[in-house]
């Protein structure tokens, strides 16, 4: 069991990044009962710094380094940009810090073994911040489904796409730094499938490349052993609701708004129709559930959440790997 954290102070979290994600899951920190931003570490210093005023008693350092060496933090938010995941997440692993890493935790499932392996040798709990599998209206549609409310999963559908104008500067379309549509947004499509499905036993995925090279749309057909099937796709160039839509032999449940942070949900039975509000509407960006999942898990002393354990993640970028081996992609380096 990993080293648990005191009930009677904050969780001290380290941001590792000083980028846009960065901030806006800090002000959610902020605003989770608990926790607090206690540093910000990024290669520039001048950045770092002013990162850290937005913040109360934040302090702020010019190297990754010097920011999970510092013995008043707790955890350390990994948020840089896709290709600095694993370096990043291991070296505060190294310093003997939990770690919290943005999606997707690694450019593949090799990394992200590595980085999951020297978490668990080490006791020291690790997460991906895959926010949706802790946001309240995904797990009532879980327990919705394990109630029978729509009796046998037999399919379900989701997407996501952002309907962006080629830019070979942009991050998306920029090979170098883990771009492409599949890990930006498929990793959400294909979570959805996951969690709802289950691995599949086929998939079949098929799309279209930017001039750089990197996946611009891709889609994935699954298929089950049972029968049952999803239909998942991503695009950086298409524009589309972002939704997802999980059949049953006797009802469906859709989300209102993106599958990943639902606005509500809507219920059809096999005898009644009914919606569901967002439980955690107006509290910041909609990390807080993730948040206060890593703060339960490191006051438990427990080294990873059951709620998105390691398997999990590996799994799903065995998937994602694959689907991009489909398609024609491969990073620098791999």
């Amino acid at each position: 069991m990993a080293e648990q954290i005191p009930d009677d102070r904050p969780v001290r979290w380290g941001i590792l990044g000083a980028g846009a994600i960065a901030r806006t899951v800090s002000r959610d920190i902020m605003l989770t009962d608990g926790n607090a931003v206690a540093a910000v570490g990024a290669r520039d210093g001048a950045r770092a710094a002013a990162f850290a005023v937005e913040f109360p008693d934040c302090r702020s350092f010019g190297s990754y380094a010097e920011l999970v060496a510092d013995p008043d933090i707790d955890v350390v938010y990994v948020a840089t940009t896709h290709p600095g995941h694993h370096d990043a997440a291991l070296l505060a692993i190294q310093a003997g810090k939990p770690v919290l890493v943005e999606k997707p935790v690694c450019l593949n499932a090799a990394g992200a073994r590595e980085v999951l392996d020297a978490a668990q040798q080490a006791e020291l709990f690790a997460m991906e911040a895959m926010w949706m599998r802790t946001n309240p209206l995904i797990r009532k549609a879980e327990q919705l489904i394990d109630e029978g409310a729509i009796g046998e999963v037999r399919g379900l559908r989701a997407e996501f796409a952002l309907g962006l104008t080629f830019d070979a500067d942009d991050r998306l379309f920029d090979l170098n730094n883990g771009g492409g549509a599949l890990l930006d947004l498929g990793v959400y499509p294909v979570t959805f499938g996951y969690l709802f499905l289950g691995r599949p036993d086929q998939m079949v995925a098929s799309g279209t490349l930017s001039p750089t090279g990197s996946d611009d749309t891709t889609a994935m057909q699954w298929t089950h052993a049972n029968g049952a099937f999803a239909q998942l796709w991503c695009s950086a160039s298409a524009k589309a609701p972002n939704s997802g839509v999980i059949f049953g032999s006797q009802g469906w449940i859709a989300t209102e708004g993106a599958a990943h942070r639902p606005s509500g949900l809507v219920v059809q039975t096999a005898d009644t129709r009914y919606r569901l509000d967002d439980p955690i509407a107006g509290q910041g960006s909609g990390y807080g559930p993730e948040i206060a999942e890593v703060a339960r898990c490191l006051r438990a002393g427990l080294t990873e959440s059951p709620l998105i354990p390691h398997a999990d993640t590996i799994a799903i970028m065995e998937l994602l790997d694959d689907a991009r081996r489909q398609v024609g992609v491969k990073y620098p380096g791999e």
